[in-house]
C-alpha cells in the first residue's frame, strides 16, 4: 500500500508527482448548491400576438439616392465630356479648366496679397506660384490662349518678375498636329486630298511635285508645311489647326468673362478694352484676313521710294488659298535672332544675293532624285533641299550684314506703317521677320505672318504723328492736349510707356501722389502699399477710358517688339530718333491734310531736324560708352533709367522678352 501525503488520494498524489503541481482532493472542497424554488415549465415560444409590430428593413433610401444622383452626374459628365471632345475640340473643358484657375488665383490673391502673407512665404512666393499656374494653363490649353500668353509675355515688364521669367518661354514652338487632321482640313476647304489640291505625291511618282508631312514651324493657331508644287516653285503652306475653328468662340467668350470677373473684383479698368482685344484675334484666325493684309501691305512697300527693294512681302497663291489653308512662296533667310548668321563672312561670292533675294525664283531642285528618295523612303520627314552654300566649306559663314542696315530698314517700315500709312502689323517679333542679303550688300527684310493688323483712321493717325513729334521737342502743351482727348490724365507715365525711356515733361502730379505717403514699417509693408496705390493710379491715368485709343494696345505692342528687337541686336540704331523723324514728316507727305497744313508742317520739320541733333548727342555718347565696355547701348541705358523709375513705384522691370 502506497503512503501517501495527507490530503492527498493516490492518483492525484502520482499525477502531481509528475507535473510537480499539487492536488486538492475534492472531497475536502466545501461545495455550495443552489437550489430551484421555482416549480419547472417546460419552454415554449411566445404567442404571436403578444410580439410588437415588426420594423421595417434598412434600406438606406438617402444613402440610395445620393449614390444615384452621384452615378448619374458621373455619367451626365462622361457624355459631356465625350461629346465635348468629340464636337468642339474640348472647348468647355478648356473653359471650366480656366475658370477654376480664375477663381483660385483670385481667391489666392484675395487671402495673401498682404505685407505678411498668412499662407505663403513673401509677395515674390505668392506672384510665382500664380505664374506657375498661369503659364500651365495657357501652355495646358493651347491654341489662341498661346496668343495670349505672347501678348502678356510682350507686356511683362510691368508684371512681376516671377511673371517675366515664366512667360519668356511663351515664344517656344508649340506642339504640332498629325499629319491627319492636316488631311482633313486641306479635305474640308477644299473638297479635295493634299494630292489633288497641290499637285504632290506621296509615293514618289517623278511627274508630281512633293509635300512634307511633318510640320516646318508650328505656332499657336497654325503650322507651315513645305512643298514643291508640280510647276516647280517651292510654297509654304500654312494651315490651321484643326481644333482651332471650334475653340476660338469657346475662348473669346471665357476671356471676356474671366476680364469681366477681375475688372469687378480688382476695381481695375479692363472689360472696356476686350471686345476690340477678341475681334483682333478673331480675324487673326481668317487666313483670307491674312491675305488680304499681306498683299496690301506689299502694294504700300512697293509705292514707297524709301522701302522698295528693301523690304520685301512674301506673294500669296490665291488659287491654293482658303480660310484656313494659306499657300504663299517659300522664303530661304535668315532669322533677326541669329546675330551670327547675320554678320559672319560673306562666302557666297562678288555682287552675289542670297537664296530668293528680290524675289527671284530659288535654285530647282533636282525633282527626280527627290521624288525617287520619297519612293523608297515615303516615311522621310525633310525633303526641302538645303541652301547654305553661302556658309562657305566651313559653315561658320554668314550674310556679312551690319546689324545698323538691318535695325534701320526695320523702324522705317513700321514707322511707316504708324505714321504714313496707318496699316500697322502688330506682330513684328523675331520669328516673324527673315533677313536675306542684296547683291549690293545690303540687308532685305522680309516680313511674314500678317495676321494681326490695326488700321488707324487719319485724323487719329495725325494726332498720333503729332504726339510723337511734340515728345522729341517736350511740347508738354500739346502733349497734354492730345493725351487729354484720349481719356489719359497723366502725360509723363504715358509718355515713358510710349518712348520706352523715363519722360519727365508733364507735371508728376498723379506719380507724386502715388509715391507720397508712404507709412509702412518695413520693405515687405511699404512695397504692398505701393503697389495699392499703383492700382488707383492706373485708374487715375486712364482717367475715362470709353475716350482710350483701342489701337493704342496693339500700336504698343508694335513699338514694344521694335524696342526689344533693337535692343536684342545690340542697339545699333537711334530707334527713338528715327521714329521721331518719320512721325514729323508724315505731317509734311500725308495724302490726307490740305496743301496749307502740309506747308505749315513743312516748316516746323525742318525745325524739328535740328532738335533732334540732341538726340544724336546722346546715342552716340552711349555708342563711345558700349565701345570701351561701359554699357550695353542707347538701349540699355534707358532701360537701365526706366528701371530706377518703376522701381520707386514698386515695380522690377525686365526687358529680355525673348530670352528662352
Amino acid at each position: 500500500m502506497i503512503a501517501t501525503p495527507a490530503g492527498l488520494c493516490v492518483r492525484c498524489y502520482v499525477r502531481s508527482s509528475r507535473a510537480s503541481i499539487p492536488c486538492i482532493n475534492p472531497t475536502r472542497v466545501k461545495l455550495r448548491r443552489l437550489l430551484q424554488t421555482q416549480q419547472f415549465q417546460p419552454f415554449a415560444p411566445p404567442a404571436p400576438g403578444s410580439l410588437p409590430k415588426p420594423s421595417p428593413p434598412s434600406t438606406y433610401p438617402r444613402t440610395r439616392k445620393w449614390l444615384r444622383r452621384l452615378l448619374y452626374l458621373s455619367a451626365a459628365a462622361g457624355a459631356l465630356y465625350g461629346l465635348d471632345r468629340q464636337l468642339y475640340a474640348s472647348s468647355l473643358t478648356r473653359s471650366v479648366r480656366t475658370f477654376w484657375l480664375g477663381v483660385v488665383v483670385a481667391i489666392d490673391y484675395k487671402i495673401n496679397f498682404r505685407p505678411h502673407p498668412p499662407l505663403v512665404a513673401s509677395i515674390p512666393a505668392l506672384h510665382h506660384r500664380n505664374a506657375e499656374r498661369l503659364f500651365d494653363l495657357l501652355r495646358t490649353n493651347g491654341g489662341l490662349y498661346l496668343k495670349i500668353g505672347q501678348a502678356i509675355a510682350m507686356q511683362s515688364a510691368i508684371l512681376p518678375p516671377e511673371f517675366q521669367k515664366m512667360f519668356s518661354k511663351m515664344f517656344d514652338d508649340a506642339p504640332q498636329n498629325n499629319w491627319k487632321e492636316v488631311e482633313q482640313v486641306i479635305r474640308e476647304d477644299f473638297g479635295k486630298s493634299p494630292e489633288e489640291v497641290f499637285g504632290v505625291s506621296f509615293d514618289g511618282r517623278p511627274d508630281k511635285g512633293v509635300m512634307e508631312r511633318t510640320a516646318r514651324a508650328s505656332a499657336s493657331v497654325a503650322q507651315v508645311h513645305w512643298a514643291r508644287l508640280q510647276d516647280g516653285r517651292e510654297v509654304a503652306v500654312k494651315i490651321q489647326k484643326r481644333e482651332i475653328a471650334s475653340q476660338v468662340g469657346w475662348d473669346l467668350w471665357t476671356f471676356k468673362v474671366t476680364t469681366r470677373i477681375y475688372t469687378w473684383l480688382f476695381d481695375l479698368p479692363l472689360y472696356s478694352l476686350v471686345p476690340y482685344i477678341t475681334e483682333r484675334l478673331q480675324l487673326e484666325t481668317d487666313f483670307v484676313n491674312e491675305a488680304d493684309n499681306s498683299e496690301r501691305m506689299a502694294r504700300l512697300v512697293a509705292n514707297e521710294p524709301r522701302l522698295r527693294g528693301k523690304v520685301y512681302i512674301p506673294k500669296v497663291y490665291r488659287e491654293l488659298s482658303s480660310k484656313r489653308v494659306m499657300t504663299a512662296e517659300w522664303i530661304e533667310g535668315v532669322r533677326l535672332w541669329d546675330k551670327a548668321s547675320l554678320t559672319g563672312k560673306w562666302h557666297g561670292g562678288w555682287r552675289r544675293g542670297s537664296p530668293g533675294c528680290r524675289g527671284e525664283p530659288l535654285d530647282p531642285s533636282n525633282a527626280r532624285e527627290m521624288a525617287e528618295s520619297v519612293g523608297t523612303d515615303p516615311s522621310r520627314e525633310k525633303l526641302k533641299p538645303k541652301r547654305d552654300w553661302w556658309k562657305g566649306a566651313d559653315g561658320e559663314g554668314g550674310l556679312g550684314l551690319s546689324l545698323k542696315d538691318v535695325m534701320t530698314t526695320m523702324i522705317d517700315l513700321f514707322s511707316a506703317q504708324m505714321f504714313l500709312w496707318g496699316w500697322v502689323h502688330c506682330d513684328p517679333h523675331p520669328g516673324n521677320i527673315f533677313i536675306r542679303r542684296l547683291p549690293s550688300g545690303k540687308p532685305e527684310l522680309v516680313l511674314i505672318d500678317h495676321g494681326l493688323y490695326v488700321h488707324m483712321q487719319p485724323e487719329f493717325r495725325h494726332q498720333y504723328s503729332l504726339f510723337w513729334k511734340s515728345l522729341m521737342t517736350f511740347d508738354n502743351r500739346t502733349i497734354s492736349q492730345i493725351i487729354k482727348g484720349w481719356g489719359i490724365n497723366d502725360a509723363d507715365i504715358f509718355a515713358s510707356a510710349t518712348l520706352m525711356r523715363p519722360y519727365t515733361g508733364g507735371n508728376n502730379r498723379v506719380s507724386g501722389d502715388i509715391k507720397m505717403g508712404l507709412s509702412g514699417k518695413d520693405q515687405a509693408e511699404r512695397a504692398y502699399e505701393m503697389q495699392q496705390k499703383m492700382r488707383k493710379g492706373i485708374k487715375e491715368i486712364l482717367g475715362d477710358e470709353t475716350d482710350f485709343p483701342q489701337e493704342l494696345i496693339f500700336i504698343g505692342r508694335n513699338l514694344r517688339i521694335v524696342q526689344g528687337n533693337n535692343q536684342f541686336l545690340g542697339s545699333p540704331v537711334n530707334r527713338i530718333k528715327i521714329t521721331g523723324n518719320w512721325a514729323s514728316r508724315a505731317l509734311v507727305e500725308s495724302p490726307d491734310l490740305s496743301f496749307t497744313e502740309k506747308a505749315r508742317n513743312l516748316y516746323r520739320h525742318l525745325l524739328f531736324k535740328l532738335v533732334l541733333f540732341s538726340s544724336d548727342l546722346v546715342f552716340y555718347a552711349s555708342k563711345i560708352r558700349q565701345v570701351f565696355g561701359m554699357g550695353g547701348g542707347m538701349e540699355d541705358d534707358m532701360e537701365v533709367h526706366m528701371a530706377k523709375i518703376a522701381k520707386d513705384f514698386g515695380v522690377e522691370l525686365n526687358h529680355g522678352v525673348f530670352e528662352g
